[in-house]
């Protein structure tokens, strides 16, 4: 396959590229700067340019957009920005793909679209969105792959958990805490803590390009949900050190504000449902084996 790549060069995108070439897939990137190499191709969502040469002959795109949830505290500018670097993107490769007749594109989402008040719920990808800010992001950057799928391109939505992987992301904050014996669960830890293995979130991207009969929304996450409590205690046997602290939820509210409710203090209890049906089989099927893998050692993958 020939496939196009936006974000190449973030911690997803980064590790795709790497796993398409070693299966023999030709990639190209698409880069905001100025041409620097053979595989890249120059656009500017701003002003909805796309290097039409990017897109020629392609089998799939990838869009894989967005400023990291955590990068600041949110505000109501840097809220406007998360958005702003996620839709505008996906509407204009959209536009793009849909014009050059790609037949595949994978989109990027998350797996707080379902919001945080499923409690013990468990979802799949039947629920509908949830309410809060990331919620309505969600939504809102699914919906701007509809010229895609109104022109007949095959859509998948990626509705991803947090990645763990030491390279970056959620465990590459937690770890070094951990490590010093400074683990703990936070608030009350019976809120769910969504995960995938990054094996795992690359292995579910390449196989929804290759499987035709996934379209539509895909739960990118670990086959077994956990709580915060669980996960907690996962990741303490990971790294062989106790985890006997409580950071209160008023504490993560007064260190990140409205981002610890959004997504620390709540988190649907969602499952791969559409995965598994089409035949999708997970490298890493608990939290334990993904943590073990991340961090390295063979610990104990329950």
């Amino acid at each position: 396959m020939r496939v196009v790549i936006a974000g190449s060069s973030g911690l997803i995108g980064t590790a795709l590229v790497a796993a398409l070439r070693r299966g023999g897939h030709e990639v190209a990137r698409l880069v905001r700067r100025p041409a620097a190499a053979p595989d890249e191709f120059r656009w500017d969502p701003a002003r909805a340019e796309v290097d039409e040469r990017a897109l020629r002959g392609a089998d799939a795109a990838v869009n894989l957009c967005g400023v990291g949830l955590n990068r600041r505290r949110w505000s109501g500018g840097f809220k406007q920005e998360l958005r702003d670097s996620r839709i505008t993107p996906t509407d204009v490769l959209s536009e793009a793909v849909a014009a050059a007749g790609v037949p595949v594109l994978v989109n990027a989402s998350g797996a707080h679209y379902y919001g945080g008040a499923t409690a013990d719920r468990v979802v799949d990808e039947s629920a509908p969105a949830g309410t809060g800010f990331l919620a309505s992001l969600c939504r809102d950057w699914e919906a701007a792959t509809d010229p895609a799928t109104a022109a007949g391109v095959r859509t998948v939505l990626l509705r991803s958990a947090a990645v763990l992987t030491r390279r970056g992301g959620m465990l590459a904050l937690l770890q070094p805490l951990y490590s010093l014996g400074l683990g703990g669960r936070l608030g009350d830890g019976r809120q769910y803590t969504p995960w995938i293995s990054l094996e795992d979130e690359i292995g579910a991207i390449v196989f929804a390009l290759g499987a035709e009969e996934v379209r539509g929304p895909i739960n990118a996450v670990g086959p077994a949900p956990v709580t915060n409590a669980e996960f907690t205690r996962a990741l303490g046997r990971a790294v062989h050190r106790p985890t006997p602290f409580v950071v209160p939820a008023f504490a993560l509210r007064a260190a990140v504000g409205e981002f610890a409710d959004e997504a620390i203090l709540h988190g649907p209890r969602a499952i791969p449902a559409a995965l598994e049906r089409a035949g999708y089989q997970f490298h890493h099927p608990t939290v334990g084996a993904a943590l073990a893998a991340a961090v390295g050692r063979s610990g104990d993958s329950r």
